[in-house]
This record gives C-alpha cells, sequence and structure tokens, in this order.
C-alpha cells in the first residue's frame, strides 16, 4: 500500500493501524511476546492462527482471540508447509506472518558441542527461511503481505556467554535484510524487531528481581521492555503503518545498545573560558 499525503488528502493514520479480516499466522503464539502480539493483532482486527510446539499454549490463546490453534515444529519442513496450507485455508490468503520463536543457550563457547549449535541455528534461523520460502511464496502468488521476526541485541552486540545465540541471531538480522530486498517488488515486505531484554515468563524464571534490577540499571531508559511494548512493535511492522519498510531491523532496547561501553572515570570541571 501506498500512503499518498496532499495538503488537501491526509491519510487516515488510524485505519493504517486497522487489520480488519487480514489472517496472520504468529509462530511461537504460546507466551510471551507471541501471546501479547496475538492479541495486539486480534484487536486490530485480524484473524490469528496461533502455531506454538505446546498443544495447551497454542489452544489457549486461540481460545482468547477467537483464533484457530495450530501445534506445530517450527524447524520441521513438512510442519510449516501444513501451518501455511492451514492458514491458507482458513484465511483464503495470508496477509502477515509474525515469528517470535527463538531460544537463547546461554554457555561459553568452548562448552557449545555440535549438537547445542546446530539445534540453536534451527531454532532461530532455519525455521524462518522455512517460513519465508514457503509462506512468502504464497504471498508473493496473492499479491503482497507482511513478515515481522524479533531478531536481538545479541544479532549485533557482543554478550557474555551467547556466542552460538549471538551468531543465530546475527545470521536471521542478515537473512532479514537479503529477503526483504529479494521479496520487496513482490510487496512482501519482511522486517524484524531487535529487542535488548525483554521480561518474558522464559526470562523471568532465570533472573530473580535483584537481577532484574541491575539490569535495569544499565538501561537509559531505566527498566527491560516488556513483552507488550515489544508486541507493540511487531503489531506497527505488520500494518499498512510500515508500508515503506522492508529489510529493516528496528531497534527496541530502552537506549541500552547507544551507550558507549567506557570505563568508569571521573572528569576534572572544565577550565573557565579567559575572555
Amino acid at each position: 500500500m501506498t500512503i499518498n499525503q496532499t495538503p488537501s488528502n491526509t491519510p487516515d493514520y488510524l485505519s493504517l493501524l486497522r487489520l480488519d479480516g487480514r489472517g496472520f499466522v504468529v509462530l511461537g503464539a504460546g507466551q510471551g511476546i507471541g501471546e501479547q502480539t496475538v492479541h495486539a493483532l486480534a484487536q486490530a482486527g485480524a484473524r490469528v492462527l496461533c502455531v506454538d510446539c505446546d498443544e495447551q499454549l497454542a489452544h489457549n490463546i486461540a481460545a482468547a482471540v477467537d483464533g484457530i490453534p495450530c501445534v506445530a515444529d517450527a524447524t520441521s519442513r513438512d510442519d510449516m508447509q501444513r501451518v501455511f496450507e492451514t492458514a491458507r485455508k482458513h484465511f483464503g490468503r495470508i496477509h502477515g506472518v509474525v515469528d517470535i520463536i527463538g531460544v537463547a543457550g546461554i554457555k561459553p563457547l568452548a562448552a557449545v558441542d555440535d549438537a547445542s549449535w546446530d539445534q540453536q541455528f534451527d531454532i532461530v534461523v532455519r525455521h524462518a527461511f522455512l517460513a519465508i520460502q514457503i509462506g512468502g511464496e504464497m504471498m508473493k502468488a496473492d499479491g503482497g503481505g507482511t513478515f515481522a521476526f524479533v531478531g536481538s541485541l545479541a544479532g549485533d552486540r557482543a554478550i557474555p556467554n551467547e556466542v552460538a545465540y549471538a551468531a543465530s541471531k546475527a545470521a536471521l538480522h542478515h537473512l532479514v535484510r537479503a529477503a526483504g530486498a529479494e521479496y520487496a517488488p513482490y510487496n512482501v515486505r519482511i522486517n524484524a524487531v531487535s529487542p535488548g531484554f525483554v521480561r518474558t515468563p522464559r526470562l523471568n524464571q532465570r533472573l530473580d528481581e535483584d537481577t532484574w534490577t541491575r539490569v535495569g540499571s544499565a538501561i537509559p531508559l531505566g527498566r527491560a521492555a516488556t513483552a507488550a511494548e515489544i508486541a507493540g512493535h511487531l503489531l506497527f511492522l505488520a500494518s499498512d503503518l510500515s508500508a515503506h519498510m522492508a529489510g529493516e531491523i528496528v531497534t527496541v532496547d530502552g537506549g541500552l545498545s547507544v551507550l558507549a561501553a567506557i570505563p568508569r572515570i571521573t572528569f576534572a570541571p572544565s577550565a573557565t573560558p579567559t575572555p
């Protein structure tokens, strides 16, 4: 969609956020950012296929928004083919995909074995490749659509003990850029959000409140993001408000990545200029 603006023709910006009647697939819909994204899309009027590897989670979130539950292993080509065929069957066409799937393996590089390295890339990159290849071709044939992925600050910055995860997220970021350029001529827009620290159920199980306080003290906004705040940006990328974006990685980290890593030093007062 092209947003035209002239002095006498100002767009209805709120309508550009609406997704009424559009069919969306949410991968990793069952909890955290995925759960909030399903609610965001549904509130904007979308019909949602709620995909998760956990059957109960998929059914719970689908029931909450009158969506369609779907249980699948996103790293399986057969399962991903079934996911997109199911969405097409229910919706007629697929207007968008929001992909939240990703698990961080946190350990020193020396402790990463072949199996865990392959698993990290499967769960972060392989499933995204499958989603774009299968879903993107369907969108291309039907006149266009949107993909919104969840990357990570780790894909752009070195974070201790996250080499495998960081490498997989960096690969995802460039997959988004390269595929975004390839599919843009067909009106298939592929973009991603790159969060910093987010208070998801999984991270809340791993970090205590003292740790969250220390994390917040390092972030200019003073706290980690909520899942809903990331979902809001995913809704933006799924909507026509982002109509001129393709292959972009949008950083949403409370200002963390703009800080320079410098030692703690005390500067002497500036000398008073001599008239």
